[in-house]
Formats: structure tokens, C-alpha cells, sequence
């Protein structure tokens, strides 16, 4: 008798958790991203880190994510991929070219958030136009989810 596989599809949701601590959004976009053969693999198993990730746009306009790493598949030979290389993101013309506009301005950046696989199967990535906190801003986040925390514990009793 044969085994039969799994058929339940693994929902694969990596966060930037950083992101929000660092920076505010300002704008959100889902982008897809130019894969390799063995790359969406690993993304399946769930080995992406994004924390240090961002993004620029190249000369020809097209827009570029760095230092998102995929690890190695773990079943895969000679044509593995290379894991800390520069991926295109695939966005459409509207949406490049709002980003490029706005990107020009001082002190905006654009960052990984999410990286997950739609129902399709295709990898997204979840991105934003985002602004450096100052530090002030930073305490003055962690003080509101202290108050919140702080108040959800008063409704539980």
C-alpha cells in the first residue's frame, strides 16, 4: 500500500517584526517577487529571514529587494540557488512609478513586512514606504502597548 501525502496546504506567513518597532508605513503594497526553481521550496519550509531586508530601484525603473535571505533547500543539488541574492519584485506601472516619486523624498525607505504564499501558490511580498521613528516616537509606541496591555488585564477581571 502506498503512502499518500498531505494534501492540507501549510500556510506560510514570515513577519518583519522589527518593521513596526523601527519604522512607520506610510504606504502598503503586495508585490511578487522573481523566484528561482528552488527558492519557492524553501519559502514552503519556511526558511526566509526578512528583518534585514530592503528595497531600490534600478536604473530601468524596476524595483529590487536585497539582503532577504532564503536559505538552501535541503534537497537541493548542483543548481541550488544563491541565498542572500538581489530579487525583482513585480509590481505594475501605477504602482512603481508612486513609489519611485515618493521614494525620492528624504528620509523614506522601502521595506519587506511579510513575506506568505497566496492561494494560487505564488510567494508575495508585503511591502511599505516607511519613515524612520525617532526615539521619542519609539517610547511613546511602547507606552500605548503598555496602557492597552494595562487595560485589557482590568477587563479580564
Amino acid at each position: 500500500m502506498a503512502k499518500q501525502k498531505d494534501d492540507t496546504p501549510k500556510r506560510v506567513n514570515i513577519l518583519n517584526r522589527r518593521a513596526s518597532h523601527e519604522y512607520a508605513f506610510i504606504v502598503k503594497y503586495d508585490a511578487g517577487i522573481m523566484l528561482q526553481g528552488t527558492e519557492i521550496k524553501s519559502i514552503r519550509e519556511g526558511s526566509v529571514q526578512i528583518q534585514d531586508g530592503f528595497c531600490s530601484f534600478h536604473t530601468d525603473g524596476s524595483l529590487w529587494v536585497h539582503n532577504l535571505t532564503i536559505a538552501k533547500y535541503t534537497e537541493g543539488t548542483y543548481n541550488n540557488h544563491e541565498p542572500t541574492r538581489a530579487r525583482k519584485l513585480l509590481l505594475n506601472k501605477r504602482e512603481l512609478k508612486q513609489l519611485a516619486n515618493k521614494n525620492q523624498e528624504q528620509g523614506l525607505t522601502i521595506i519587506p513586512l511579510r513575506m506568505y504564499v497566496n492561494d494560487r501558490g505564488f510567494a508575495k511580498l508585503e511591502i511599505a514606504l516607511a519613515k524612520g521613528k525617532k526615539l521619542f516616537d519609539k517610547r511613546e509606541d511602547i507606552k500605548a502597548k503598555d496602557q492597552r496591555r494595562e487595560m485589557d488585564r482590568a477587563r479580564e477581571y
